[in-house]
């Protein structure tokens, strides 16, 4: 190697990775989201809705209520989305259990979502009451074009990322695994064409716990 290689390889090297860092989603990785609309829902309205199709992947899929003008956008977002809800919502079954194996086995987990930085504490507080080990909430929006994570998990580089909407998995760099909980199929952009695949799919983050727990004992 020459005198200019080595310079570029030491200058240009990009991010240090972090090979025992993990970085999770929250809605529909750490979040019963679903849950979480409906809490919204019938603060904004005054009445739970029902569940229209179990395997509706959007909560506008899952949950039997109407298409909202402007007007009934702008009331469910500030009367029913208050920050009580957003520092309320369900954790999904086993989501405790997997985010304990992983600290347990030497990883340090972040939460990395797409929710405005204006709910950051309400996020943060809600992973804490539930006993959710992550050492950061990174809240990261999720207006204009492209990814809005890319920036973030560049910027983290750990060993894996952990989402449930494909998108969010796509032109990632600095991360070494990108792994999909795959949620409920019906309207799911996970089933569109078109997007690279993750290196893993799985039902769930335990189920993903797991598999990553074999993978690196090997």
């Amino acid at each position: 190697m020459g005198l200019l290689d080595t310079f570029l390889s030491r200058t240009f090297k990009g991010p240090k990775k972090h090979p025992r860092l993990i970085a999770l989603d929250a809605d529909g990785v750490l979040i019963d989201y679903h849950e979480g609309y409906a809490m919204a829902w019938e603060r904004a309205f005054g009445e739970r809705p029902k569940v229209k199709d179990p395997n509706g992947y959007h909560p506008k899929d899952y949950w039997d209520v109407p298409d909202l003008d402007l007007a009934g956008q702008i009331h469910l977002r500030e009367r029913g989305f208050t920050r009580e809800v957003w520092e309320n919502m369900p954790i999904i079954d086993g989501a405790a259990q997997a985010c304990n194996l992983l600290v347990d086995a030497g990883f340090e987990l972040v939460c990395v979502t797409a929710l405005s930085a204006r709910y950051q504490k309400e996020r943060r507080r809600n992973l804490k009451n539930a006993a959710i080990p992550v050492t950061a909430v990174h809240t990261v929006g999720h207006a204009g074009l492209g990814n809005p994570k890319a920036a973030m998990i560049k910027k983290l580089s750990p060993a894996a990322f952990v989402d449930d909407y494909l998108p969010y998995l796509q032109g990632l760099q600095g991360v070494t695994w990108k792994a999909l909980v795959k949620g409920r199929p019906n309207n799911s952009p996970n089933e569109v064409k078109g997007f690279k695949p993750p290196d893993s799919v799985h039902a769930s983050l335990l189920e993903f716990a797991e598999f990553w727990l074999t993978r690196n004992a090997k």
